[in-house]
């Protein structure tokens, strides 16, 4: 059985990730997910099927009040197919970001007694929501099935943007969660976020409404690439590469920032937590 030594010291300044110490901890992680799973699961009446109410209900306003009412199409599929599309990876970023930005002050009592890498609270928050991911998933082949929509090559493609949407959540998840620790009012701040940030992505217009000249500028949003690579990927809708390039891009950078700045802040949880 291996085993290291381990001497906490005070640290000041950018730190540096230490993987070694990652991946001997990795079980806890799996842990984490599995613990974050049950109490969210726990005591429930749906279990879950909140996991697709949530999108599914979503879809269905989403559909009467901008494709019926509003006239907004789709750029292909039957809109309640298109906009479900973008919508399961919607949920899982907001949801994620929402869980993973109060993680720390959530477990303060085991951040302030035991020592880990603190950083598998809001990546273990994150990691947690795949399987609801998975269910939005099960429920979107069944609406192809519906609409007799083909799956293509495409699909292989999926698997990337997912981890995209991991990666971007994670980034931010480790950033927020950083700053609630000491500013208790980003809790208020992350929903309004998500509210304005769902209009600021393609989840319930194509990409095409927006001016060509102002596309670009939509790729700095990292959630842009991972729904239009989605729709890509399962239901072969037209995408620009250079678009969805730029948000994985992005997603990837955030990452490592949430790293940094959260090695930078993890010497204060325990303090002032």
């Amino acid at each position: 059985m291996s085993s290291f030594e381990l001497t906490i010291r005070p640290r000041k300044g950018w730190q540096p990730v230490d993987w070694k110490e990652i991946f001997l901890y990795r079980e806890l992680l799996a842990f984490l997910m599995w613990r974050d799973i049950k109490i969210r699961y726990r005591q429930t009446l749906l279990g879950g099927l909140w996991a697709v109410l949530q999108p599914l209900i979503a879809m269905l306003i989403f559909t009467f009040v901008f494709n019926r009412l509003a006239g907004v199409k789709s750029d292909g599929p039957p809109y309640p197919l298109f906009a479900f599309a973008g919508l399961a990876p919607w949920t899982f970023f907001s949801t994620a970001l929402s869980q993973s930005s109060n993680s720390l002050v959530a477990n303060q009592q085991l951040v302030s007694k035991v020592y880990f890498p603190r950083v598998f609270i809001p990546l273990g928050a994150v990691g947690a929501l795949l399987l609801d991911m998975a269910f939005s998933m099960g429920l979107l082949f069944v609406l192809m099935l519906h609409y007799h929509w083909p799956i293509s090559m495409h699909v292989l493609w999926l698997p990337v943007f997912v981890l995209a949407a991991v990666l971007s959540a994670s980034g931010l998840g480790m950033i927020l969660s950083s700053l609630n620790v000491s500013f208790r009012d980003v809790k208020y701040a992350v929903p309004f976020l998500i509210q304005m940030g769902l209009f600021l992505t393609p989840v319930i217009y194509p990409i095409h409404y927006i001016p060509e000249r102002w596309q670009m500028l939509m790729g700095l949003n990292p959630m842009t690439g991972v729904v239009l690579g989605f729709r890509y990927s399962l239901l072969g809708s037209t995408a620009s590469w250079t678009v969805m390039g730029v948000s994985l891009g992005v997603s990837f950078a955030l990452f490592v920032l949430g790293l940094l700045v959260f090695r930078r802040m993890e010497r204060r949880f325990a303090d002032i937590i």
